[in-house]
């Protein structure tokens, strides 16, 4: 992986963190890679709150049905797997 994608990374994974920090109410520090939204004390309003700032944010329609999250294809299962899917909807054409 080049330095420029490693910082490009780095910087999805840094805005991510903040999103979750500021929907929990918590230090952006206190959010880790390998954190739940349920570790995070997020609930299913938090969680859709969450998405809808990743949209702004990022610019991209996520694909999450918040009345049945684990069929939506867009694993909410951890931080480092929000970053993952985030990052493969940056980079899809079109």
């Amino acid at each position: 992986m080049s330095e420029r994608q490693m910082q490009y990374d780095q910087t999805v994974a840094d805005r991510i963190i903040q999103i979750l920090a500021d929907q929990a109410l918590l230090d952006r520090a206190d959010v880790s890679m390998d954190d739940t939204l349920d570790s995070l004390g997020l609930d299913s309003m938090g969680v859709v709150e969450t998405i809808f700032a990743i949209e702004e944010t990022f610019d991209i329609a996520v694909p999450f049905n918040a009345n049945a999250p684990q069929d939506s294809g867009f694993d909410v299962s951890s931080v480092r797997s929000i970053v993952a899917a985030v990052e493969d909807l940056i980079q899809r054409p079109g």
